[in-house]
C-alpha cells in the first residue's frame, strides 16, 4: 500500500522511467468454476528502442479457488514463472499541466508462463504452460490487463485473464571514483 501511495503521489510524467523496474501485480483467471488467483512479482527492463517498451521475468504464486463455494473454496496452490513483453503505449488522452502531462494509453502484453501446481482441479495435469495476449489500459506505471489465456497440458483450456500491474522504477547506483 505504501509503494502504491508513493507512486500515485508523484506526477505521472515523473514515473516514466528507463532502466530496471520491479513489477508487482495481481493475476486472475476469470469465469465459472475453478479459477486461479495469484500474486506476481518480477524484474524487468524498460527498453529505449524496438517494438517492446518493457520485458520482464517474474514469478506467480497463487491458489485454485472454486467460485461456486461460499466457504472453503480453496483447493490447492500454483506456482508459475512468467516471461512478458509489453508494447509501447498508444496515448489516448493527456491531463495535467502542459509542461508535465499525465498520459493514459493502450498497450498489449504478451506472456508465456510455465506452471506447476498441487491438487489442480483444471484437468490439464501438472506441469502445464500458458500463452496470453493481454490488451491493457495504462496510466503512468499502473496498468489493467484483460484478455485470453490458453493453458496447454494434457488438455487445452482457454480462459479470460485479468491482471493488475504496477511498475516500480529501481534506483541505479553510480560508481564514484
Amino acid at each position: 500500500m505504501l509503494a502504491a501511495l508513493a507512486g500515485l503521489s508523484t506526477p505521472l510524467a515523473a514515473q516514466e522511467t528507463r532502466g530496471p523496474i520491479l513489477t508487482l501485480g495481481l493475476a486472475y483467471t476469470v469465469g465459472s468454476g475453478w479459477q486461479i488467483q495469484g500474486f506476481d512479482v518480477g524484474y524487468g527492463r524498460v527498453l529505449r528502442s524496438g517494438p517492446f517498451a518493457a520485458v520482464s521475468l517474474g514469478a506467480r504464486l497463487g491458489e485454485f479457488i472454486d467460485q461456486r463455494a461460499i466457504i472453503g473454496g480453496s483447493q490447492g496452490f500454483v506456482f508459475g514463472a512468467t516471461l512478458a513483453a509489453r508494447t509501447h503505449a498508444l496515448t489516448v488522452a493527456e491531463f495535467g499541466s502542459d509542461t508535465a502531462p499525465s498520459r493514459i494509453g493502450i498497450d498489449v502484453t504478451f506472456e508465456t508462463t510455465g506452471y506447476a501446481g498441487a491438487h489442480s482441479p483444471l484437468g490439464i495435469g501438472s506441469p502445464w504452460g500458458a500463452i496470453s495476449v493481454l490488451p491493457g489500459l495504462r496510466i503512468g506505471n499502473f496498468g489493467v490487463l484483460f484478455g485470453p489465456t490458453a493453458f496447454f497440458g494434457t488438455a487445452t483450456l482457454v480462459r479470460p485473464f485479468l491482471g493488475v500491474r504496477f511498475d516500480v522504477p529501481l534506483a541505479r547506483r553510480e560508481r564514484y571514483p
